[in-house]
């Protein structure tokens, strides 16, 4: 039983969400719309991205500096590694840096294709990083999916050139592009014997294309967002914080990033959908 008055109110949680870019966005975004009420502060790691081409030990130490600095810093509680890459390589070294429950995109992707599958069988977009670290695969193979991935490297320079709306020229193209990607996927999974009835979006910046890849998969196949399912899991695993806070009014939203922080407040905007504001520079080393 707890020892606090039930009418007592305590202050929203502080959720740190970590990305090596701005992608991570469309999860604070999807974080801010089921818990507008917390406090938020997001990091880019922009000095040092891709962490792709990076090796896990380096990956590794640039997550956990970046997690020391949500925590320690801005006085996050909980953690969001809004990063495929980080998820996929470094979770464990994050948790291990700090003190405070943390929670990666991966498995909650996962979790949510499973819910939403009859057949059992996903298929899986993503970078060419994420798809070769086979995460995905294992998430989806602990909750009993098949998965077969594939990486669409051309995806992520469309997204920030914004080229997504479909109704452009330029959406046109990237429509071409993706059905390009999912004609190849569709027909292995076909030669593999498997019948998928969900899309998986294993990359950040791909719920800007969502309406794109909807309209690019027959109505049999569901598209799962990772954004909005880790954002579902922090949700239930911060209920009784927030139960504690109350309602109240929306909180704070702080942007740092490593570098190019022009770029950042321009092109963020795209991600969280209203402009970020004013975006600090942080120097977290080399």
């Amino acid at each position: 039983m707890s020892s606090f008055p039930a009418s007592e109110i305590f202050p929203a949680p502080t959720i740190g969400v970590f990305d090596s870019g701005f992608g991570g966005l469309t999860v604070l975004r999807a974080l801010i719309e089921r818990m507008p009420q917390a406090e938020f502060a997001f990091l880019g790691d922009t000095a040092r991205l891709p962490y792709g081409s990076k090796s896990r030990r380096t990956i590794a130490r640039y997550a956990a500096e970046s997690a020391q600095f949500l925590v320690r810093e801005q006085g996050a509680e909980f953690l969001v590694i809004a990063c495929n890459t980080a998820s996929a390589l470094a979770l464990d070294a994050i948790q291990d840096a700090v003190q405070v429950p943390v929670l990666g995109v991966i498995e909650p992707g996962a979790e949510a294709a499973s819910a939403a599958s009859l057949s059992g069988d996903v298929l899986v977009i993503a970078t060419d990083a994420t798809v070769q670290s086979h995460a995905y695969t294992a998430a989806c193979r602990a909750v009993g999916l098949r998965a077969l991935e594939k990486a669409c490297p051309l995806l992520v320079p469309l997204v920030e050139e914004g080229w997504t709306q479909p109704a452009a020229m330029t959406g046109a193209i990237t429509a071409e592009v993706i059905r390009i990607y999912l004609d190849e996927l569709t027909r292995t999974a076909a030669a593999e014997g498997l019948t998928p009835d969900v899309l998986l979006l294993g990359c950040t910046h791909y719920p800007l294309l969502r309406p794109l890849l909807e309209a690019a998969v027959p109505p049999s196949i569901r598209v799962i967002d990772s954004a909005q399912a880790v954002a579902d899991a922090a949700m239930r695993s911060l209920k009784g914080r927030l139960a504690q806070a109350g309602a109240g009014s929306p909180g704070a939203i702080r942007c740092f990033a490593t570098d190019s922080v022009d770029k950042f407040e321009r092109l963020g905007s795209r991600f969280l959908g209203y402009p970020v504001g004013k975006v600090q520079l942080v120097d977290l080393g080399g």
